[in-house]
């Protein structure tokens, strides 16, 4: 029996500023989140960010928390309820986080439990990036090995440009009109930003349009240029000419240089532009959370409202959309079937 394990980034436990400070330590001390040596990362995160921001984000995560309890951990849920329906024959399936609960420990044990004796890990996040991706499957092989499980595991490295993926936020889009007869005068791409150091780590040539402007073996693991891939493939399904839409990334923190454009900046000058109706897509998220329902769908929509701007709207995440369901299974179907 071969068994499948979909890893998101993760949740605290509840919206309580102990469980967002447990998350965050958890979070920002995994080494290639905060790439500093240990002793500086130590300080950084247990004496400056957790005391500090811990308080600031359980007010988030308290406007984020629904009946359900937190919405990336409640649609990836559903997510693996529904595959489970269409793969339950061929495959076991099991969730984890790389956070907190459910651990990846402890469902890669019930994958051992069920005897599976192949292991497809898809880390549910389009753009590689080592914070994200390759943190999942570090923490997979270690996890492996202090299990002595002998087991060769299958990684999916990015599905940035899929073109299932790809329809299934056009989907998204195009659900959002059925329910809203706002036109859209622009449209922008946001991503979550990263430091540039860590993506001159990976690919000494990132930030530049030599890298950026296209997406090749040389630069496969480039996370900007993968996010920059994933916006042209929308915006060749939305029909959208390179004046009508914009991209940016977002959830900077402190005073190195991140990921530019910065979202920010992009939203004011649109309004300063005269743009009142903007639409906003975040293709680096397959389930809403913290950084598309607050920070886009709140936070940067009274900025834009407060510069000029009507109505700034976000285009849900693909969550547990059957469309999404849909290309998730071909996805690992084209994995399984890989070299």
């Amino acid at each position: 029996m071969k068994g499948i394990l979909l890893v998101n980034l993760g949740t605290p436990d509840s919206s309580s500023v102990k469980d967002v400070r447990k998350f965050l330590r958890e979070f920002l001390m995994d080494p290639l989140v905060v790439d500093l040596p240990f002793v500086l990362r130590w300080i950084l995160v247990n004496l400056i960010i957790v005391p500090f921001r811990g308080p600031k984000s359980s007010k988030e995560y308290k406007m984020l928390w629904t009946k359900e309890g937190s919405p990336l951990k409640y649609h990836s849920e559903k997510l693996l309820k529904k595959l489970k329906e269409k793969l339950t024959n061929r495959y076991q399936i099991a969730l984890a986080m790389r956070y907190q609960s459910p651990s990846i420990k402890s469902a890669l044990l019930s994958l051992q439990h069920k005897n599976c004796d192949e292991l497809l890990i898809i880390p549910l996040f389009p753009q590689y990036a080592q914070a994200t991706s390759l943190s999942v499957i570090n923490a997979v092989k270690l996890q492996l090995e202090q299990m002595s499980w002998v087991i060769k595991p299958k990684f999916l490295s990015t599905f940035a440009t899929d073109e299932g993926f790809i329809d299934s936020i056009i989907h998204q889009a195009d659900e959002l009109k059925t329910v809203t007869d706002i036109q859209t005068d622009h449209t922008v791409f946001s991503y979550h930003g990263l430091p540039e150091r860590q993506l001159i780590k990976v690919n000494a040539d990132c930030l530049t349009d030599h890298c950026c402007s296209q997406l090749t073996t040389n630069n496969e693991h480039c996370y900007r240029a993968q996010c920059f891939a994933t916006t042209r493939a929308l915006a060749k399904k939305l029909k959208l000419s390179k004046e009508q839409y914009s991209v940016c990334f977002q959830s900077r923190q402190g005073r190195i240089p991140w990921t530019q454009p910065y979202i920010d900046e992009v939203i004011v000058e649109l309004a300063k532009q005269g743009r009142r109706h903007v639409r906003v897509f975040s293709p680096a998220f397959v389930a809403d959370c913290l950084e598309t329902t607050i920070e886009i769908g709140q936070t940067y929509r009274q900025l834009f409202i407060q510069h000029g701007g009507e109505e700034l709207t976000l285009v849900p995440s693909l969550n547990s959309s059957d469309e999404w369901v849909d290309a998730l299974q071909a996805i690992i179907n084209k994995l399984d079937h890989s070299d």
